[in-house]
């Protein structure tokens, strides 16, 4: 694969300028749509004879078997011998999702209508804090999947909340479950424990210090009234006292970062409530049926899969830049390191043979415009070429239409100075017709010219709706699960976050004994400096 995209890359000589000088319906031809979603990719180095090789990689790889394969439930991720079935979460009735020929539908429809009764019974007021006070706000305590999606979508839906108020709670920094409930009155707050093995380090210090809290308040009596759990570790909710109409599970099959359609998402069941929850999967389900029926020129995620391919075997660029001109998408770039990062960062193939081209960019942005008075000098200037999805509304959250016409103004600009820059000469002579002399004009023109030719997608939808949310989401799941196929690597497991854990385990005892023999001199004179600074 690196071999032929290498090949196609070092005989790539044209810029986006000349591509679209010859061809005056670019616009309109690198164009696809589904889902609610559109995406132009006009703005990328390709034309019809690289899409063509893009496209072969497809079949190189059997990418269709390999996608009938995720959506039959085939155990494919194969390190842990489990199916990878989280389309199954937002199916429908008519739907139809089984793993060795076990259907799952029944249990999907089982939890999905406890989590919905439960919320609606918070909402509702029948079910209340122990001294009666109605719940106001939720509290989700987990880290990770546990707590990227449900935070994303609560921030991006949030004018939709008609519920009690959702709250986050991930690191194990002790500030941030303070400076949570700090503002919060433990007789009015619903406390979600979001751990799959009920054993996550992060999430059950911070739910023991969230239990004292409710303790000290309200007493013993009142932790059944103020938890529930979203896991699966029967033993151990109960342990906590929690009961089991609390316990929210999920299954093997579906992976952390893929969680916000299942019981993960109960804070946004509880905050927004099931029919508004019932239309972000629908938007999901969408996309799961374009990502399966629409032709691969037609098909958005895998669209998005291929360009990426390109960039990073075929030119080794190392960044991917997610700029949503949307402030209440504000979380979905740090959601999608997540995703992407966590999935497709791998080292070796499936066989475990290290892999010897390079796999998952860097992922990373912000919102606009507010990234744009911090590094598009760099995305614009700078000697690293970094492509850019942008993402875009026709139509604002709010009624603020003149904001938001000013912020679309912005991406736009944005995409098109990216594209096609300004050429030294533009600068001088503009700078000649207002006044400058020419030794100026000159030395000055270097400084002020841009070299475009940076690409970048623009994905659109009519408004940010629960529906088009979840069409997003999905369309970035997607488009990791076609990587991970061209790439032949298991998009699946993560054992990379193991060994960071391993290692706190065998050091957390050294601070209080002060013996770290057992690691380098480096962490023995950090320890020892720590240690020497305890007030």
């Amino acid at each position: 694969m690196n071999d032929q995209l290498s090949t196609l890359s070092r005989q790539w000589n044209q810029s986006l300028r000349t591509l679209f000088e010859r061809d005056s319906d670019r616009g309109s031809r690198y164009v696809a749509e589904g889902a609610g979603l559109r995406l132009d990719y006009s703005k990328h180095w390709i034309d019809d004879a690289v899409l063509q090789a893009l496209l072969r990689l497809l079949d190189e790889c059997q990418f269709s078997g390999q996608r009938a394969n995720l959506f039959s439930g085939e155990r494919i991720n194969s390190t842990e011998n489990r199916a990878v079935l989280h389309a199954a979460l937002r199916a429908q009735s008519t739907d139809a999702y089984g793993i060795d020929d076990q259907s799952v539908m029944a249990d999907v429809f089982q939890a999905r209508g406890h989590a919905y009764a439960f919320a609606e019974d918070i909402r509702e007021g029948r079910i209340l804090g122990f001294t009666g006070e109605a719940l106001t706000d939720v509290v989700n305590i987990g880290i990770g999947g546990s707590d990227l999606g449900p935070l994303m979508v609560s921030e991006a839906l949030k004018p939709l909340i008609d519920g009690p108020r959702p709250h986050y709670v991930s690191n194990v920094d002790g500030a941030h479950l303070h400076d949570v409930l700090a503002s919060l009155n433990p007789a009015s707050t619903l406390i979600l424990v979001a751990s799959k093995t009920f054993t996550t380090q992060e999430t059950m210090h911070n739910a023991m210090k969230a239990k004292r809290w409710i303790v000290e308040a309200l007493g013993d009596q009142a932790v059944s009234h103020h938890f529930a759990a979203l896991s699966t570790n029967t033993e151990a909710v109960a342990a906590f006292g929690v009961s089991e109409a609390r316990m929210f599970g999920f299954w093997d099959w579906v992976g952390g970062r893929y969680s916000v359609w299942s019981s993960i998402g109960l804070s946004l069941v509880i905050a927004l409530g099931p029919e508004i929850f019932g239309r972000f999967l629908d938007g999901a389900r969408a996309m799961d049926q374009h990502f399966q029926t629409a032709p691969a020129k037609d098909n958005i995620p895998v669209l998005m899969a291929l360009l990426g391919v390109w960039y990073r075997n075929g030119f080794g660029l190392e960044t991917l830049a997610v700029l949503p001109y949307e402030q209440r998408l504000h979380r979905f770039s740090a959601y999608l390191q997540q995703m992407e990062m966590e999935s497709n960062g791998k080292r070796v193939d499936r066989e475990g043979a290290p892999v010897n081209y390079d796999t998952c960019p860097v992922i990373w942005g912000e919102p606009g415009t507010n990234g744009q008075h911090a590094f598009f000098q760099l995305l614009h200037q700078g000697t690293l070429i970094c492509p850019v999805d942008f993402i875009l509304t026709a139509n604002p959250t709010n009624t603020d239409a003149e904001s938001h016409a000013l912020l679309n103004a912005n991406c736009l600009a944005q995409a098109e100075s990216l594209a096609f820059g300004k050429t030294e000469d533009a600068v001088y002579r503009e700078m000649i017709e207002h006044g400058q002399s020419e030794s100026e004009a000159s030395r000055l023109a270097p400084h002020r010219s841009f070299p475009g030719n940076r690409p970048s997608s623009l994905i659109m939808m009519d408004a940010l709706t629960p529906e088009h949310l979840g069409a997003l989401i999905a369309a970035y799941e997607h488009k990791v699960f076609t990587q991970g196929v061209i790439w032949n690597i298991n998009s699946y497991d993560q054992w990379g976050v193991e060994l960071g854990k391993a290692q706190c385990n065998a050091l957390r005892p050294s601070f209080e004994s002060g013996d770290a023999s057992a690691f380098s001199t480096s962490t023995q004179e950090t320890l020892k400096w720590l240690l020497s600074q305890k007030t």
